[in-house]
């Protein structure tokens, strides 16, 4: 059954090269939620002429800027559009659209200002053990940046009422936006919490993901980002 509340969420999804899935991550959410707006940053492929056939709003980048960059397009356009609540989510399929309708309600209930999902107090499907590691490591550092009590650090998907998106400007245009937008809401004092959603990791999604050696650079963004502050 549809959740109502759907109606009032824009899901932005920033997408790099998604050709062969986002159709399907598109048409997912549009069973349940008729506004998605995805970013293609710059793909090389068709992956925004399959979104637009899916039902998705495309805003596209003419070069790849970063998944930092298409987030703040996406949040901009959704903002425009008089969203009342804000989602990210992600374009590669791992996310489960079934998790919206709850976290919003977890908004409502607690009267906060964004809903964090969380893979760690949710189920992951196929996470490898240097993934599993590498997140801890997230998680930790955050904890030391920010003095937020999180469970998971870099999950896409995320639930912001009108209010708690307004807070939200990212400047690091790539993966280190993640940690960026925790230290936004901590600085910010937003009234936050975790969800346990699902997390799916097809051999796909294991493909396009982070590498681990990219952990380094996201700290070199984010240190660079607090000096040039």
């Amino acid at each position: 059954m549809k959740d109502s509340a759907l109606d009032d969420l824009w899901v932005v999804i920033p997408a790099f090269n998604e050709g062969a899935v986002i159709a399907d991550v598109v048409r997912d959410i549009r069973q349940f939620c008729p506004n998605v707006v995805l970013v293609d940053d710059g793909s090389r492929d068709d992956t925004a002429e399959h979104a637009r056939s899916a039902g998705a709003i495309v805003l596209r980048h003419p070069i790849n800027l970063g998944q930092g960059a298409a987030l703040q397009t996406g949040i901009e356009f959704a903002v425009r559009n008089r969203a009342v609540y804000v989602a990210t989510f992600d374009a590669d399929g791992q996310h489960d659209v079934h998790d919206l309708a709850p976290m919003i309600e977890l908004l409502k209930e607690r009267n906060l200002d964004v809903v964090l999902g969380s893979r760690f107090i949710g189920k992951t499907v196929g996470m490898t053990f240097s993934r599993r590691l590498l997140l801890r490591a997230a998680v930790l550092f955050t904890r030391l940046t920010t003095g937020m009590n999180l469970t998971d650090a870099h999950n896409g998907l995320r639930v912001f009422t009108r209010k708690g998106i307004a807070n939200i400007s990212l400047v690091h245009n790539r993966m280190a936006h993640a940690s960026e937008i925790l230290e936004q809401i901590a600085q910010n004092r937003l009234a936050y919490a975790e969800f346990g959603n699902t997390v799916r990791y097809t051999e796909y999604s294991r493909a396009k993901g982070q590498k681990a050696s990219n952990a380094v650079n996201i700290v070199v963004d984010l240190v660079l980002g607090r000096i040039s502050k």
